[in-house]
Order: C-alpha cells, then sequence, then structure tokens
C-alpha cells in the first residue's frame, strides 16, 4: 500500500472522519457506482444500514447527515458547512432525496436508513451496506463499505483483499513499510525524512502542486484556528456545551503583557489554537484530518506554535513539518489503525500527537534518528488511551484531549532534541504495541459511548 501525504491529510467537515467523511465518501461513491451503472434513472430506493460504532454513536457524529449528503452527490472537500445543515433538513422535510441533486426518491429516515445497534459486520466497526431498489422492490445493487479511519473508505471486496487504499500500490523510488525501513533509507542517501516522502510524493504529482497542496493544507488548518477563536455560543447536541475559544483568545489578545511574568504562556496559546480547531469540528466546521477530525486540532496547533512561537521558524519549516507528520502517520496506517472504533484514542489524538512530535523535531532541524525519538516518546505517553466519548458527541473529552496531545507534542519534541536519537523503545515497537493494546481493549472504550466518561458522568 503506498500512502500519499494527502491521505493522511484531507480537507472535509466535522464532527468526525470515520463516522463523518467517510459515511459521506461511502455515500457519494455508491452514487457514482449506479452511475456508472446507468442505474440511476431505475433507482426508486435507496436503503442504508448501520452498524457497529457507526450505529452506536452515529447520531452524535452526524453520521445520517453525512449519509444524506453523499447521497446527494457532496463529498466532504467540497460541501459548504454553512449549507450542510439546511440541505440535510430539506430531506428530512420533505422526505424526498434527489439522487445527484436531480433524481428524486423517498427518503425517510426511520425506514431507509437504518441504525443496527445490536449487530457488526465482519471486517470492521464502522461498517455500511447500501441498496438501491427499482419500482418493484427488487435489488438492482448493493454494496457494503467500511471506514477504517481518517476518511479513508473500503469497500467489502477491498477490505477482503486487505488493501485500504485501491489504486495506490505502484512503485515508489523509496518504499518503506516500518521506522527502521525510513531510517536506514536516511543514512544510504543522505536525505531527510521530508524528503524522501517529497520524492515518493512525485509519483502522483508534480513539486509545485505538491507544494502547492501543502499550502493549502495549513491555510485550511490557519482558517479553522481563525474561525474557532471568532465563534461563540453552544456546540451542537445534548450536552450544550460552550465554546471557549473566542473568550481564551480576547482574554490573550487583551494582556500580552502577562506572558513577561508567565514562562510558560505560551501553552495558553497552543491551548487556544487546540480548542479553536476542535470546537469547529464539533460544530460540524472545515478542518483538515490529522490523521482523523476527532485529533484535528493537535498538528494545527503544534505548527502554530511553531510558526507564531519560533523566532527561527519559516514556510520551508512548515513543509517540512507536514511532510515528516505524514511520513510517521503512514507507519501507523499501514502497521496499526488510525480509527478509534479499532484501537481506541490512541489511534487519533495519540497518533496525532506522534506525528506532530515528529513534524516539529523535524522544522526545528533535529536529525532523523531524533525524528524518529520524538515520534516514539509521543505515543509511548497516549498507549492505552480510550475513545469513550460523553452522549456520542465530539465534544467532552475529545476537545480538551486535544489541547494535551499538543502540548505533549512539543515536549516530545523538546525531549528528542536534548538527546542524539539513540533511545530504547523504538517506534517500530511502540506501534506494535498500541496496536496490541487496541486489540487487547474491551469494544466499550472504542468510540461506542458504552464505558468510560460516557457512561459515569450524567447527562444534563
Amino acid at each position: 500500500m503506498s500512502l500519499s501525504i494527502f491521505d493522511l491529510f484531507k480537507i472535509g467537515i466535522g464532527p468526525s472522519s470515520s463516522h463523518t467523511v467517510g459515511p459521506m465518501w461511502a455515500g457519494n461513491r455508491f452514487l457514482l457506482e449506479l452511475e456508472s451503472r446507468n442505474l440511476i434513472d431505475a433507482t426508486e430506493a435507496v436503503e442504508v444500514g448501520l452498524y457497529g460504532s457507526l450505529a452506536l454513536t452515529g447520531h452524535g457524529h452526524a453520521t445520517d447527515k453525512a449519509i444524506i449528503l453523499g447521497l446527494l452527490g457532496e463529498t466532504p472537500d467540497k460541501v459548504d458547512p454553512d449549507e450542510a445543515d439546511g440541505l440535510f433538513a430539506s430531506v428530512r422535510e420533505s422526505g424526498t432525496l434527489r439522487l445527484f441533486g436531480r433524481k428524486p426518491i423517498p427518503f425517510r429516515e426511520s425506514e431507509h436508513l437504518v441504525f443496527h445497534y445490536e449487530a457488526l459486520l465482519p471486517k470492521h466497526s464502522n461498517g455500511m451496506r447500501f441498496t438501491a431498489r427499482d419500482s418493484a422492490g427488487r435489488a438492482i445493487h448493493e454494496e457494503t463499505y467500511y471506514s477504517v479511519g481518517g476518511g479513508f473508505v473500503v469497500s467489502d471486496a477491498e477490505a477482503e483483499a486487505g488493501d485500504d487504499d485501491p489504486g495506490r500500490n505502484v512503485a515508489l523510488p523509496y518504499p518503506f513499510e516500518s521506522g527502521d525501513e525510513l531510517l536506514a533509507i536516511g543514512r544510504d542517501t543522505g536525505k531527510t525524512i521530508a524528503g524522501i516522502v517529497i520524492e515518493n510524493e512525485k509519483t502522483w504529482r508534480g513539486e509545485e502542486e505538491i507544494f502547492d497542496g501543502m499550502r493549502n493544507i495549513w491555510a485550511a488548518m490557519e482558517g479553522s484556528i481563525r474561525r474557532g477563536c471568532q465563534q461563540d455560543g453552544i456546540l451542537p447536541g445534548s450536552l450544550k456545551v460552550k465554546r471557549r475559544a473566542a473568550c481564551l483568545y480576547r482574554e490573550l489578545a487583551e494582556r500580552p503583557e502577562a506572558s513577561l511574568k508567565d514562562h510558560l504562556a505560551v501553552l495558553d496559546w497552543v491551548n487556544l489554537y487546540a480548542l479553536a480547531v476542535n470546537e469547529e469540528n464539533a460544530a460540524g466546521g472545515r478542518v483538515v484530518t490529522a490523521p482523523t477530525n476527532g485529533a484535528a486540532g493537535v498538528i494545527p496547533a503544534v505548527v502554530a506554535y511553531y510558526d507564531r512561537c519560533v523566532a527561527a521558524s519559516s514556510q520551508d519549516g512548515i513543509m517540512t513539518f507536514l511532510a515528516t507528520a505524514a511520513a510517521i502517520g503512514m507507519l501507523y496506517k499501514k502497521n496499526a489503525s488510525i480509527s478509534a472504533a479499532e484501537v481506541g484514542c490512541q489511534g487519533e489524538v495519540g497518533v496525532a500527537c506522534s506525528m506532530a512530535a515528529a513534524g516539529l523535531t523535524a522544522a526545528l532541524g533535529g536529525s532523523n534518528e531524533q525524528i524518529e525519538n520524538a515520534a516514539e516518546i509521543g505515543m509511548e505517553h497516549n498507549l492505552g488511551l480510550t475513545c469513550d466519548p460523553i452522549g456520542g458527541l465530539v465534544q467532552i473529552p475529545c476537545i480538551e484531549r486535544n489541547t494535551m496531545g499538543a502540548v505533549k507534542a512539543i515536549n516530545a519534541a523538546r525531549l528528542a532534541l536534548k538527546g542524539d536519537g539513540t533511545h530504547f523503545v523504538s517506534l517500530d515497537e511502540v506501534i506494535e504495541t498500541m496496536h496490541q493494546t487496541g486489540k487487547d481493549m474491551q469494544a466499550k472504550y472504542k468510540e461506542t459511548s458504552q464505558g468510560g466518561l460516557a457512561v459515569n458522568v450524567v447527562e444534563c
């Protein structure tokens, strides 16, 4: 499996990459399959079944809205977040869904979008089954998809073949499957980790397109920080969580001299950046999966810290940060998981922390060995992190958890930069440990809202 930088960083909408972005892509993909088979006109009904974690926390993660938007022909990277709720509401109110926005079919959620709370599909806990029927009620096309984390979606056949990203099995100049292989390539070629990833990326696109794409990713991250710092009010959902970023931003901006007395005041800004992004995510706004929506605030917060708080920061440094972070994310995607429904939040905030630690170390001039060390530290101290969202919403503890992931990443980078790159536990070993820990973790701690804080905190 060959992965791109832009597989790890995708522009989409909140609140979840696995439960919102992935299902929207699945709905859109099913629509395209109907069109490719010339079945749009013959389709008089579409039924969707949601299974496992998608069913258990789907309402809180806006999976229902995502499925409907996908069937309307919308995609996560193009849909206008400000119009998404209106499109969803119009289908609910009218009882009619227009495939590709043109072919009307009846769509009543109680009948056509079924949450199977007690059932699991065999290949992943985030399963969806789509069925198109003709006027006689006969199934004319059926497909099962799995949302496997970070917005990645695979069909049943692709999951059976173990292909998380069909079409990516191409020859790369510097293929790597492990951290050890990545370091060996660096030693043999003299290239940095970022340089290795950029050379691989040229398999798909030119250098100018690569850097334009990364600049767009950073612009989208900055945009989510900026919007989050401007929005007051209450987040959607039953918890009625108050947005805090705007108030914190005003407090910090109005009293800049406070930093002269408190040498840790920079952490308030890091916390702000992460809060801003994840409040935008929780509100269904536009964010970048990094590598997931639930962990979308960690990397932007650490890049913003580098950009705004490090004297020697540069645009080249930001590009190095993102390319390096992507390399680390690829290792987790290939050898473990970035899905909280599969391995708990260690696969989301833990992976984001590891990626951010590596990226910051690279941007600050660290060696490949120091980068690998930072990535290992970032995950080692997130091992066992559960996913237990209260009310099935990506809010508590998810929003604050991103601030903790960002601060841990900065400290991991600082620790690694104080050493020479030698350390006891390798990145590969910690990735495998994370994978095993996820397998051993009870299902109730994997994005089901059936354990942990989700059952011990009473919703008010």
